[in-house]
């Protein structure tokens, strides 16, 4: 299993000087004695200086000139033209590059390396998952903060003792989903760079209480350097960590108290490997000061006392509720405890006075032993029947929504930990019913007003609901007036006309009006998330059952309806088109959605007629060629034109009797010219209009039989589709004509569910697995 790093044979297209040029090409003094140290290898570097091109010579130059020993012995000229290439290439398309002069851009963005880890070609892979993150951000501050909140659920990477080693690599960090906080600040670093923010690596090497070491990132807002601690977000905020106080009493009177910002210019000083003393060597500067200057002083008298809380049975440490009491039995301070999904020096501090006797609890309890830890660290082991009642990750959901966002649950360090299938159902109904009061809170005037919006979009909407409501929640008529292309008084007379025009026999009945006067109302850009916020809001305010959501429309709005059936499939249990034109839409996406389509035989303008006829040959072409696929029903009323005289109303009965598949065993995703990150249970964080995935799952396999131009998916999972405490293998279809490639086990997290769950407002869609794949085809 292995996450695919650029092969350093498939360069970019560079054009390469003769060897002879690079020797007519005077080196300075520096790259002289580069080339002197690379022995055996000095044609590799040489390479590279030669076939550079000439706007990237200097950074080349520079580059080989300030590289370790080590790595002018061993790497080729493939490898260093690509990376920087990438480097040059990310720096000036940064929106922000004019804040990055050259020094910067050298020392932060252009080093492939931060300190001993495995050397390989990340910038390209990085880029492409990194670039769509950061794509609004206005600022290198601002994009770092994002990547920080965002790469490490994403792909699933938390911090852990159990990784591989302390100072790997972005690919190792990203195969294995383990590291340490070395890692993870490498993994951020080269994150950042990948997209043109200058970032570079920090750390201790030893507290100055001996407790251990620690690493962090540092990233250039186009003014100062800013710190944050990898995988460890503090809202939209900088220069705040849980370190913060720590850092603030470190010293030079020993090198390794000493704090170190990893640099690639010449300083004389060097960046203590305490993780790997054999790796080769990184330059630093010291940056103590700047941290010390941030001490926020102790009241007098007082000391920090800092307290962990240890499983009795494994050893591990535990989240609990501690308690430090005085000698009269008063509460000094208190506060929760941290687990191993945390840094291993990320300790419950509380002020306390010097020389007090001290005395604890643990979750209302006396602790089972009270021992003194490294660095003088207080550790309280859980008592044993009460072990088992630790707070868990459910608990820990709990607790962090009884005063934080359900937006940021997915951030948390206890929101990446595995959890059970019991817990997976347990969080989301906690999740479910944090979203609802989100809703409530922020959503609930809109709705009551009867306008949504999106983007400066705006979409009053009418409803009115029929019958009473059934057990498992209401159904949902989303119906699309017609018009279109015609001034905005006969568009609203068309909006109240299609208010009347059908009744269903239960249900929510709700006719929107077009955000636009447009020709194309119903299929721009913007109705498919209005969309998506009206059933979010339906199905909190309402009760409507999310697997009973029905499309329709007439006229203009049939041109919706086989627009967005296709491309949003995945919302609804059928849909109906009355008397539309598709444009250019394909029926590909409409494998699991029951489609009826109804038209006027001498209904010809547009040539609605033919096209309807031809859709019925197509429908019925897809449904004979893939088995249990493509229901749908058309009927053509000869005798009428562009009006059906309401024959088409059966339209509504029909629809009620089908409820929405989200977890069907095979799928095809089309995109359209409007695109979608996420289709039924696949997501592409890279949607391009045109690309096609057809997708099955059989038992615990899932199966890629097409995709085209596509290089990476998710698949969404959940214990409904396989059994999540199993393996779950992803392979390759015999018409793929390529190779498949697992990113890492399936495994349950709050993340996961928050996330999907956000994403669309449905909490029958909300999935608790992700697994990454990529499509590796030979170049």
């Amino acid at each position: 299993m292995q996450i695919a790093i650029a092969s350093l044979s498939v360069l970019l297209s560079l054009h390469p000087l003769p060897l002879a040029a690079a020797a007519a090409h005077a080196n300075p003094p520096v790259v002289a004695a580069a080339l002197a140290a690379a022995g055996d290898n000095r044609t590799e570097i040489e390479r590279a200086l030669a076939e550079v091109p000439p706007e990237q010579r200097a950074s080349m130059e520079w580059l080989v000139a300030h590289m370790p020993a080590q790595d002018l012995a061993t790497l080729d000229a493939a490898f260093l033209l690509a990376h920087v290439d990438g480097a040059f290439k990310a720096w000036k398309a940064a929106p922000w590059s004019a804040q990055v002069d050259e020094d910067t851009f050298r020392d932060a963005i252009l080093p492939y390396a931060s300190v001993s880890e495995k050397r390989e070609l990340w910038l390209p892979v990085l880029r492409e998952k990194c670039l769509p993150m950061v794509a609004a951000a206005k600022s290198p501050a601002e994009a770092a903060v994002i990547l920080n909140t965002r790469i490490f659920p994403e792909w699933k990477v938390q911090y852990s003792t159990k990784r591989m080693r302390a100072d790997q690599a972005p690919s190792e960090s990203m195969e294995s989903g383990l590291a340490s906080c070395t890692g993870l600040s490498i993994l951020l670093v080269n994150a950042c760079r990948s997209v043109g923010i200058p970032a570079r690596f920090v750390g201790v090497p030893l507290w100055t209480d001996g407790s251990g070491n620690h690493s962090w990132v540092e990233v250039w807002d186009g003014e100062r350097w800013r710190y944050t601690g990898a995988a460890e977000p503090t809202g939209d905020r900088l220069d705040e960590g849980w370190f913060t106080g720590r850092a603030a009493t470190q010293n030079r009177d020993k090198p390794e108290h000493a704090i170190y910002a990893v640099t690639w210019r010449d300083t004389g000083v060097e960046f203590p490997m305490v993780f790997d003393r054999s790796r080769p060597r990184a330059r630093a500067v010291d940056v103590t000061d700047r941290y010390r200057a941030r001490s926020a002083a102790l009241p007098e008298g007082q000391r920090v006392l800092r307290v962990l809380a240890r499983d009795p049975s494994t050893g591990s440490r535990v989240r609990a509720e501690v308690e430090v009491l005085g000698a009269d039995g008063t509460v000094i301070g208190g506060g929760r405890t941290n687990d191993e999904t945390r840094d291993l020096n990320d300790h419950l501090e509380i002020a306390v006075p010097i020389g007090a006797d001290l005395s604890y609890r643990i979750d209302g309890r006396s602790p089972a032993s009270v021992g003194g830890g490294k660095g003088g660290v207080v550790e309280l082991t859980v008592p044993r029947d009460a072990a088992s009642a630790s707070i868990g990750p459910v608990d820990e959901l709990r607790a962090f929504l009884a005063s934080g966002s359900i937006d940021a649950v997915a951030t948390q360090p206890w929101a990446n930990a595995p959890i059970s299938r019991e817990e997976a159902a347990a969080a989301l109904e906690v999740l479910s019913a944090a979203h609802r009061a989100s809703l409530e809170a922020t959503g609930r005037a809109a709705f009551d007003a009867r306008v949504l919006e999106h983007d400066g979009a705006r979409m009053p909407f009418w409803y009115e609901v029929y019958g009473e409501k059934p057990e498992g929640g209401r159904s949902l008529y989303i119906s699309m007036h017609g018009g279109g292309g015609a001034p905005k008084e006969v568009n609203d007379r068309q909006w109240e006309n299609q208010k009347r025009l059908y009744r269903p026999e239960e249900g929510v009945y709700v006719a929107p009006r077009a955000p636009t006067d447009t020709w194309n109302l119903w299929h721009q850009g913007h109705i498919d998330p209005l969309f998506r916020t009206l059933i979010a809001k339906m199905i909190a305010f309402e009760g409507v059952d999310p697997d009973k959501v029905y499309l329709m429309g007439y006229s203009a709005g049939g041109d919706g309806v086989y627009q967005l059936a296709p491309r949003m499939a995945d919302s609804f249990a059928a849909a109906a088109m009355m008397a539309g034109h598709p444009n250019e839409t394909r029926p590909d996406g409409l494998r699991n959605l029951p489609f009826a389509l109804y038209m006027g035989g001498k209904d010809a303008a547009f040539n609605r007629n033919q096209i309807a006829r031809d859709w019925k040959v197509a429908l019925a072409d897809l449904a004979a060629k893939d088995p249990g696929g493509y229901p749908h029903e058309v009927t053509i009323f000869e005798e009428n034109g562009h009006w059906m005289e309401r024959k088409d109303a059966v339209a509504v009965p029909w629809m009620a009797k089908f409820t929405r598949d989200l977890r069907p065993e095979k799928l095809v995703w089309l995109q359209d010219d409007v695109t979608s990150a996420r289709f039924y249970w696949l997501r592409n964080t890279a949607p391009k209009g045109g690309q096609r995935i057809v997708a099955r799952r059989d038992g615990q396999k899932i199966v890629i039989d097409a995709a085209d131009g596509v290089q990476s998916l998710s698949v969404l999972l959940d214990d409904a589709m396989l059994d999540l405490d199993k393996p779950v293998e992803v392979a390759a279809g015999s018409d793929l004509g390529a190779k498949v490639q697992i990113d890492r086990s399936a495994q349950r997290t709050i993340a996961t569910l928050a996330r999907t769950l956000l994403e669309r407002g449905d909490p029958k869609g909300a999935f608790s697995a992700e697994v990454a794949i990529r499509i590796e085809r030979a170049p």
